[in-house]
This record gives structure tokens, sequence and C-alpha cells, in this order.
């Protein structure tokens, strides 16, 4: 039985909450999101908070229920603060740079790489190893910063590439004679 649909979600002051047929809608300073029902959730919106309960008429509800609660969670976490990650470029002459809305990505190809920057993200370059990816939808932030990092994912040997900020790279011993 999942613990996380059980869970209470607080709405923020500054978070309008409307409860459709089909969807909820997240209204908020950062943006609008609307995140899908799924068959058998009974929500309910009282002073403030949210509660996701489960359909006793639909018993598929059970594997959806902490889902859909983490999704409305995220929905209104998005629309108040936002999210974003960091992305960090290692490697002698590997750099990033934005050519108007797009990133333009020098990572040791013959040629540059050039990303098209999806609509509801913002892209920002403070260094030329650092890219800040930021938006109001948890998944598209993941989305776009997982695409940028498979461009070079970072080797084990030197750790050139692109990696995220607080990720681990487990270093191989190179040859030895």
């Amino acid at each position: 039985m999942s613990r996380i649909g059980q869970k209470i979600i607080e709405i923020p002051d500054n978070v309008e909450v409307i409860l459709g047929q089909d969807e909820i809608k997240l209204t908020g300073p950062k943006g609008e999101l609307s995140t899908p029902i799924f068959e058998g959730a009974n929500i309910e919106i009282a002073d403030k908070t949210i509660t996701v309960n489960k359909n006793e008429n639909n018993p598929d509800f059970s594997k959806n229920w902490g889902l859909q609660r983490t999704l409305i969670s995220n929905g209104i976490i998005g629309v108040s603060e936002g999210y974003s990650k960091k992305l960090e470029i290692n490697g002698v002459g590997y750099r990033a740079q934005m050519k108007g809305s797009n990133i333009q990505l020098s990572l040791g190809f013959s040629h540059d790489v050039n990303y098209e920057t999806p609509d509801g993200i913002k892209i920002e370059t403070p260094s030329q190893t650092e890219i800040i990816i930021s938006g109001i939808d948890k998944q598209k932030v993941g989305q776009v910063a997982s695409e940028i990092r498979a461009f070079r994912p970072p080797e084990p040997y030197k750790g050139k590439g692109v990696k995220y900020e607080d990720e681990y790279i487990f270093r191989k011993e190179g040859k030895k004679k």
C-alpha cells in the first residue's frame, strides 16, 4: 500500500488550485501547469490542503495513488518556486555559450553541437563550463538536462564530459606498463 499517497499536500498562499473534471490547474507566480487526474482518484481540496484518496469502485488506482499525489505536489512546487538543474563541463577546450535562445556546445567533436531550447525552459551559462537549466515543469527540466548530458557523458579515466553538479564519477586506473 502506498504511504506517499496518504500524505496531505499543503497549498502555499501564492498558488491557486482549480479542480476540473479530468485535470487540476495550478497557477502561481512562476506560471501555470495542469496535471491529469487518473481514473479512480478522489481529490479533495479544503482550506489550503489537498488530499488524494482512492475511489473504492476502482481497485486499479492503488498502483498510481502515490504517483498522482507526487505529480500534484511537484506541480505546486513548480509554479511557486520552480526547478533548476546545474551541469558542469570538464575537459580542455570544452565549453558552452548561448546563441540567442539556443545553446552551442563545443565538446571535442569536429563540429559544434547546437541544442534548441524547448518552450517553458530557460537555459543560462554563467561561465563557459557551467549550464543552469530552469523551469516550472520538473520532468521537462530533467529531460533537457539529460539530453544535454547525453551529447558527451563523463568518461571514467579523466572525467571529461558533461556531468550533473552533484554527480560522482567513479574513476578507473589507467593502463600500466
